[in-house]
């Protein structure tokens, strides 16, 4: 069992104070600075379990909340306010990291926000960003101009998607991710939807899917820090 250190910090100007969750596990090899999607914040299960996973793994996560979630509000912040927290929570784990190695990413939106922010200014001492579910279009409106921001990245990047994911077509992804180039790897979990759920027929459970995500993600930090 991994427990959680609770912490808040300062998610910038006006903005306010926003809370934390730091799992640093005894021998870790890096630190996942780690946002949430759109509609659930840090403590939504799928986080949660992200979480333990990556820990299970040696890998520390810094969960944190976006103003709007830290208000209990439904509609997300301005896009200037989520890439500020983003900036800021990369502070803080920079604060609290020590010599960890470190790495910035997120599910679904926290994703995208990340990459925005690395887009417009370098993320201070980030050694690669991690997406679990990149919306790249909204459903049923496939299209890649989302992911255009992603050509001013020089990081390395890892998109964790499934197959079923209704917010990234595949076939417009995969073409997206091979002219980004060599610093980007497409993983693919079958069967998975934007949350990584998988139906009864593969065969196979929501919680393996999830560790296959986990082991793909320690594995690919590992080999960028080694």
């Amino acid at each position: 069992m991994h427990k959680a250190e609770e912490i808040k910090f300062a998610a910038g100007e006006k903005v306010g104070k926003v809370s934390g969750l730091l799992i640093l596990p005894k021998g870790a090899e890096a630190l996942l600075v780690l946002a949430h999607g759109a509609g659930a914040g840090m403590r939504h299960k799928f986080m949660e379990e992200a979480a333990k996973k990556l820990a299970d793994h040696s890998v520390a996560t810094l969960r944190y909340q976006f103003p709007y979630m830290e208000k209990e509000t439904k509609r997300p912040d301005s896009e200037v306010v989520l890439t500020a927290t983003v900036r800021a929570a990369v502070a803080v784990a920079i604060d609290r990291a020590g010599s960890l190695p470190l790495f910035a990413g997120g599910k679904s939106m926290g994703g995208r926000m990340t990459s925005l922010a690395a887009a417009k200014e370098p993320l201070e001492g980030v050694r690669g960003l991690i997406y679990f579910g990149f919306p790249l279009h909204a459903a049923g409106k496939p299209s890649v101009s989302r992911g255009d921001h992603l050509f001013d990245i020089k990081l390395p990047m890892l998109f964790l998607q499934g197959t079923r994911d209704a917010l990234a077509d595949l076939k417009l992804l995969k073409p997206l991710c091979a002219r980004l180039g060599k610093r980007v790897e497409l993983f693919v979990i079958d069967g998975g939807d934007h949350s990584f759920h998988l139906l009864k027929s593969s065969g196979r459970s929501d919680d393996q899917a999830l560790d296959e995500a986990a082991r793909k993600t320690t594995s690919w930090i590992s080999r960028l820090i080694t």
